[in-house]
């Protein structure tokens, strides 16, 4: 995990916008030819020439989408943008560039910032991504964070939501459930805190619950096995809301129905100890915790043996015909129809 070590504090003042654009950006290096121009005019230049554009964009605001109180600003960083990236993976596409929006109070001093910028500059180059622009102002309260991430395909790579039919498998990349488990626990210790600041929690029994919501990575290795294996999904997004609710979308944009196995969804086994321990069933938060940023897809039945014995990816259903509406089948082989209960943001 990236670690937190801000001590010293000066007041962001000192520098005004433009000081602080150069302060925190100094340090990124431009790695894609396509980046002709980055951050310091009033727009970034871009070249792609034969290549397809993507474009995806991300609003994550405090105390909605994050809490400081437990997510260190390092890691606020990376996890800003990777869920931008795991948007981009989703497409079959490969992320070349990213613009990052911030507004702060002025609660946040100058090295609060560099930890920020510290996390995000960690992802660029983990991901191989040019930061080419954003803007940053002032916010009357809390932290905004706005991401837009650029990538590109081939004209014949895209792959969409819509493109699913009936007899498809639904496969899966990953395991499920541990990020909104890992949030579980960090709420559980905060109130703890609250009571007694002087404890100190121990986290060793969580710590892949705790990494996969604090520091989640996007499949960029799925896209580049996609390729080596000469596979071409019919449908994909990424798990943000939760299994259940990314199944509806490209059911609704395919208009398939479905058939999900309860006993295929793929669970860590810390997942289903901490489960047990919080009383939790494991399923539930599989379908419907959020924030894995797995990819879910579909393939034709002639691409299974392509994808068999591949550790990385389950086969976790298939696709039916629209009327047979969409299900899952539990482990005593009844049919439970599936509903969107994952992430809303309009909804506490």
């Amino acid at each position: 995990m990236i670690e937190d070590k801000s001590s010293k504090s000066t007041s962001i003042s000192e520098l005004g916008e433009f000081g602080l654009i150069d302060h925190i950006t100094k340090n990124f290096k431009i790695i894609h030819a396509s980046t002709l121009k980055g951050v310091g005019d009033d727009a970034a230049i871009l070249d792609f020439k034969n290549q397809q554009v993507v474009v995806t964009t991300d609003l994550l605001v405090e105390n909605v989408h994050f809490d400081l109180s437990y997510m260190p600003l390092k890691h606020l960083g990376y996890k800003a943008a990777v869920v931008n990236i795991s948007d981009v993976c989703a497409m079959n596409a490969t992320a070349t560039q990213l613009t990052v929006s911030i507004a702060i109070s002025n609660r946040f001093p100058l090295e609060a910032i560099e930890e920020f910028y510290e996390g995000l500059k960690a992802a660029c180059e983990t991901y191989q991504v040019d930061l080419v622009g954003g803007d940053t102002t002032s916010s009357a309260k809390g932290m905004l964070i706005s991401i837009t991430a650029i990538g590109v395909l081939n004209h014949d790579e895209a792959v969409l939501r819509s493109g699913a039919k009936p007899n498809d498998l639904l496969v899966v990349t990953g395991d499920l459930g541990a990020s909104y488990l890992g949030l579980q626990v960090l709420e559980r210790e905060k109130q703890v805190f609250l009571v007694n600041p002087n404890s100190q929690p121990d986290l060793t029994r969580y710590d892949y619950l705790v990494e996969r919501h604090l520091k989640p990575e996007a499949r960029k290795d799925i896209i580049k096995l996609f390729k080596n294996l000469e596979l071409k999904p019919t449908a994909m997004i990424d798990i943000s809301d939760g299994l259940s609710s990314e199944i509806l979308h490209i059911c609704k944009q395919s208009n398939v129905g479905c058939k999900l196995y309860e006993e295929k969804i793929p669970l860590d086994q810390q997942v289903i100890t901490t489960c047990e321990e919080f009383n939790i069933n494991s399923t539930t938060v599989a379908l419907s915790g959020g924030e894995d940023y797995e990819l879910l897809f579909t393939i034709a039945q002639a691409d299974f043996d392509k994808i068999k014995g591949n550790p990385s990816m389950t086969v976790i259903g298939y696709m039916t015909e629209p009327n047979e509406g969409v299900h899952l089948v539990t482990r005593a082989n009844q049919q439970i129809e599936l509903t969107a209960q994952g992430w809303n943001s309009f909804k506490h």
